[in-house]
């Protein structure tokens, strides 16, 4: 399930990290963040070198549906309520001018990567909720206005609309802006001994470490896991479909997303928490939606993407705790990786060049509210659900009633595994312990993969290691 960013670029591959290596700062993750960051602290003059798992943009970047905008869903209301105007403010800010600078950045080394200025849209049916939120955003000085229902490509009673948004094909991007970065491939970090970042077959020493690898696999300090839960979230690439004029998602549950990509329509939603999608059926809703608004579209390709979740909606991007000074984070994005992406780059370049930032402290990852404590609670909560599941739920199906291309989690010789059916017919048992925290994986009927409910490490059908916290595969059973 190749997203169309991946069917029309391909990265040179990079060597592996081997032997011993220094630099003045370590970035571990090269996706849109990590190349940022990189590309950031490259042009200050730093030497940065970037550690990648697999390969470049083989995570998250390659899913994204890459829209560039300031509008987060409907959120300014709340952020003025709950933060403050200044903090507010300083959230928006951000945002825009990290747009702002997107597009001057790929327009300034001549990047092409298909970027286009677009408008931003979200849409629902509470036109006092829509208006209120178009008055919050533009006394933050952003650039919103109203709508009105009729002229929506969706039924709708109206949306926000910002203008001066953009969208762009993120490989290209990213592979042109790699270019000139020292990036090794293939070298997932396994443990870090003070500044020493110690990868299979090599290690690097750094001043700074950056961790800009989706979620923090580090437990302790940070306590990241703790703070943040992952989501789930499904794209269509429709071919026949309308032109919509713009980006947009919608403000209910169960709304779907649209952009265009030259001739392709995106069509986006479902979105679930990892781990909890046991029935599956998300594309076949997101087929019958695509039926029931563009119906003489055809599918060309489909995918998922996955995404950090904060308690109150903000990302964690800056120190990443008191007692690790010189360890930086930037995760828990909220579906808007791209515009997050880039108040990364800014936040941490100045935090490393020692220079004051005026947004800093509104995406301070070592903020203590009471947004961040329930979320604590809430996951902590999640957690225990899923380590109690390991021994207190009974699996409600025998390994004979497991359908070829499906899995479930079984009794099995006395055992209580998670089973795998391949087309023959053979069974591939793995451990359902999750082996990040050990919380009880759940099957993904969708996508064939073991997905963790806790922390949102995920695995395929034969417990190989798809996307972390978790650092190793899950254990053959």
């Amino acid at each position: 399930m190749d997203s169309i960013w991946s069917k029309t670029c391909r990265i040179p591959r990079r060597e592996k990290l081997k032997g011993a290596a220094k630099t003045q700062a370590a970035v571990i993750g090269a996706g849109m963040a990590g190349i940022l960051i990189a590309s950031a602290l490259q042009e200050a003059g730093a030497e940065v070198s970037v550690l990648e798992a697999e390969r470049i943009a083989g995570g998250q970047s390659r899913n994204t549906t890459a829209k560039i905008t300031s509008q987060h869903g409907l959120i300014y209301q709340r952020l003025i309520s709950d933060l403050g105007r200044e903090k507010a403010r300083q959230y928006a800010m951000a945002n825009q001018e990290a747009v702002d600078s997107l597009r001057r950045l790929a327009s300034d080394k001549q990047i092409d990567c298909d970027i286009e200025e677009r408008s931003s849209y979200v849409y629902g049916n509470s036109l006092e909720q829509l208006e209120a939120e178009t008055e919050a955003a533009r006394s933050l000085g952003l650039p919103a206005s109203f709508r009105e229902g009729g002229e929506l490509p969706v039924p709708a009673a109206g949306a926000v609309a910002f203008s001066a948004q953009a969208q762009f094909h993120p490989l290209k991007f990213i592979r042109a802006l790699s270019e000139k970065l020292t990036i090794y491939e293939g070298s997932p970090v396994k443990r870090i001994d003070e500044n020493r970042l110690i990868t299979p077959e090599g290690s690097l020493e750094a001043e700074h470490i950056i961790f800009a690898c989706h979620f923090p696999f580090v437990n302790f300090p940070g306590m990241y896991f703790a703070r943040m839960h992952q989501e789930r979230s499904y794209v269509l690439a429709l071919e026949g479909a309308a032109q919509v004029d713009g980006m947009w998602i919608g403000a209910e549950n169960g709304s779907c997303s649209l952009r265009n990509y030259g001739e392709l329509l995106f069509l986006g939603g479902e979105n679930h928490r990892t781990g909890e999608n046991r029935e599956g059926g998300r594309y076949e809703r997101l087929r019958q939606k695509a039926a029931e608004l563009f119906p003489n579209s055809r599918e060309l390709a489909c995918w998922s993407a996955q995404d950090c979740i904060t308690a109150d909606g903000i990302p964690y991007i800056g120190r990443f705790s008191q007692d690790r000074p010189n360890w930086y984070v930037a995760t828990g994005f909220n579906k808007w990786g791209m515009s997050s992406s880039m108040v990364s780059a800014k936040l941490i370049r100045d935090l490393i060049l020692e220079k004051d930032n005026p947004y800093a402290s509104v995406f301070d990852p070592g903020r203590f509210d009471v947004d961040t404590v329930a979320g604590a609670v809430t996951e902590g909560a999640q957690a225990v659900k899923g380590f109690a599941k390991r021994f207190f739920q009974i699996p409600s199906k025998a390994a004979a009633e497991i359908a070829p291309g499906q899995g479930g989690i079984v009794f099995l010789e006395g055992e209580k595994l998670g089973v795998y059916r391949d087309a023959e017919g053979e069974l591939h048992p793995v451990d359902i312990r999750c082996p990040h925290l050990g919380c009880q994986l759940e099957w993904n009927s969708d996508e064939l993969s073991w997905d963790c409910p806790c922390h949102g490490s995920r695995f395929d059908a034969y417990g190989r290691l798809i996307s972390g916290p978790a650092q190793e595969d899950a254990g053959r059973a």
